[in-house]
């Protein structure tokens, strides 16, 4: 059964690029999002790849089951807005 998210949600890592460009973003806008470490979260790596199919972070996912993988500023942004977080 895949899982569910109650909030938007981030898997990601320190050394991670695009994560750390994607949770500044977060951050600057205020979003209440959980974030969970893939390097410190024992399955987080796992339910990651479980959600997106793919190794690549960060994974953000909403609440409407939908999810990001890799996104630019700009569609995080606009998918932020269209969910009311931002």
């Amino acid at each position: 059964m895949a899982e569910t998210f109650d909030k938007i949600t981030m898997f990601g890592a320190a050394w991670c690029g695009d994560c750390r460009r994607s949770k500044a973003l977060l951050d600057r806008l205020g979003v209440d999002y959980d974030y969970v470490d893939v390097e410190r979260e024992v399955t987080g790596a796992e339910r990651a790849e479980a959600i997106s199919g793919r190794k690549n972070i960060p994974v953000i996912v909403f609440p409407d089951a939908t999810h990001f993988v890799e996104p630019t500023d700009a569609e995080l942004q606009s998918k932020l807005e269209e969910v009311g977080a931002a």
